[in-house]
């Protein structure tokens, strides 16, 4: 369903592009998941729309990379998992001696592979992750918080991200305003992270509502947003020029 979808590096119909891949997506989610024979409806849906949002945001982070002129081969997008080692101070704090022994003498087998959706790296130095959801509510900024702490344990000095399409977080989120207030629960949870400063971005107006999910009841997306996560991400990568 994405193959055919990918916008040409540097197209300057940006936001024009991507509104069309969101418009032919969200349209056709529906029936493609009632042909589907191997998974269930529900599965196909919710995997179809996590999709959509990543393919959103690379080609996001490929065009303002292009409005700052950016050479393409300074820049790289993956996902690959990045390696968490064991704290030291951890394994030192072991009452049994034997488990503090054999881990201390098997050490470098002792790590957590972590990605999030997007790494983006300039140079080859990895500056920024982005998280990419069809919806996010307080049990996944949990969770997003967390993976984010542990890869600043390695990277330190990432821009961390939260693209979302649609949000179930209250406050104003979903309300697209110039600034964005946030919600007081999210806030209170992200007071515990002060090192990850998490940047949440929505794409669609309007909090996620379960009895009328966007493949059946469309939201539009418009190209003012589309163009300020541009403009976004734009002014975090200017630091790399």
């Amino acid at each position: 369903m994405f193959s055919e979808l990918k916008i040409p590096y540097g197209n300057t119909a940006s936001a024009a592009e991507i509104i069309r891949i969101y418009n032919y997506v969200v349209r056709v989610i529906d029936d493609k998941a009632k042909e589907e024979t191997d998974r269930a409806y529900g599965g196909v849906v919710r995997t179809v729309k996590g999709r959509l949002q990543e393919v959103i945001t690379e080609e996001i982070i490929k065009l303002a990379w292009a409005n700052l002129k950016g050479k393409k081969e300074r820049l790289e997008i993956n996902s690959k998992k990045i390696k968490i080692p064991i704290q030291k101070s951890y394994i030192e704090n072991l009452k049994n001696k034997k488990v503090r022994q054999y881990i201390s003498e098997h050490i470098d087998e002792y790590y957590y592979g972590l990605s999030v959706d997007k790494h983006i790296f300039i140079d080859g130095k990895f500056v920024m992750g982005i998280e990419c959801k069809a919806y996010a509510e307080n049990a996944m900024i949990k969770r997003i918080l967390i993976d984010f702490h542990l890869l600043k344990t390695v990277y330190p000095n990432i821009s961390c991200y939260l693209f979302q399409l649609e949000s179930q977080l209250g406050g104003d989120y979903s309300k697209l305003p110039e600034t964005v207030f946030g919600a007081q629960s999210t806030h209170s949870i992200m007071s515990y992270f002060e090192d990850v400063n998490l940047n949440i971005f929505t794409f669609l107006k309007g909090e996620r509502d379960i009895n009328s999910p966007i493949h059946k009841h469309f939201k539009p997306l418009e190209e003012k947003i589309v163009q300020n996560a541009i403009s976004l991400l734009q002014s975090d990568l200017s630091k790399y020029m």
